[in-house]
């Protein structure tokens, strides 16, 4: 499984045969690790073909002088097709298209069903690339709930910021966030809970303050000040949030312009 997530992972590029014992022994590899390489490709060759996934006269896994290749469509691979959606959304972001950026991040984030590569042993190139999407995860889950915000969809995003901000409790972007949703939705006494919160496990875990951000929210919600009306309110039209996306019209639609 771990040769074959790291093929998958560099799928329709070649793969060095060092790189795949770098991944397996680290910098300490037996001097067998050539010929036990080339016996995992072998049964993974063999594996791929009893299962059905080589069509006859179709080469999936290809072999090179200096390594391996597997060749399959970029849209039969999740982390291909996470990266697209966040791509699209980002420009249609840039254009002022918010609502149509939060159909994309919101598709992107339906692909995510649990942590990645669970049951696979990883090394350190595997172990890099999971940091890497994890990273994006975060980012697209941070520009889909700041652009639902700005729309003025804050009362459907509270149920998870709160669980965001307890999974996450040292990330103090979902805690501002929270803070934010529940003042512009009228919930005072719960934004200002939520700042004790987020406030206690900062000084507590890592002994810091809150950022200026959050403390110039708590200004605001005990002097009374109201927040800033979202974007979409003062252009005269608050929408609603879309329904979920299904998988298989994630990117049926026409590419951004």
């Amino acid at each position: 499984m771990q040769v074959l997530s790291l093929l998958l992972l560099r799928s329709n590029r070649a793969l060095p045969i060092s790189t795949v014992i770098e991944e397996l022994w680290g910098e300490h590899p037996p001097r067998s690790a050539s010929t036990t390489t080339q016996t995992y490709i072998y049964q993974l060759r063999r594996l791929l073909e009893h299962e059905g996934f080589v069509a006859e006269g179709e080469e999936l896994l290809v072999t090179h002088p200096y390594g391996y290749q597997l060749q399959i469509e970029p849209r039969q691979l999740d982390a291909f097709v996470f990266e697209s959606l966040l791509n699209e959304g980002r420009r249609l972001l840039a254009r002022g298209r918010e609502e149509e950026a939060v159909v994309r991040l919101r598709s992107a984030l339906s692909l995510w069903t649990g942590p990645i590569l669970p049951h696979v042993t990883r090394g350190p190139l595997l172990s890099a690339h999971a940091i890497h999407l994890e990273e994006q995860w975060l980012r697209t889950t941070e520009l889909c709930i700041q652009a639902e915000i700005r729309l003025g969809w804050e009362r459907e995003v509270i149920g998870e910021l709160r669980a965001l901000s307890l999974s996450h409790p040292l990330n103090e972007w979902f805690h501002v966030r929270l803070v934010e949703a529940l003042a512009r939705a009228g919930r005072r006494n719960e934004a200002l809970e939520a700042y004790q919160r987020a406030r206690t496990i900062l000084d507590e875990e890592l002994g810091l303050s809150p950022s200026a951000e959050l403390q110039a929210l708590q200004v605001r919600l005990l002097s009374g000040t109201p927040e800033p009306l979202p974007e979409s309110l003062l252009r005269g039209s608050r929408g609603r949030r879309p329904d979920f996306v299904p998988r298989g019209q994630q990117l049926s639609s026409a590419s951004v312009q």
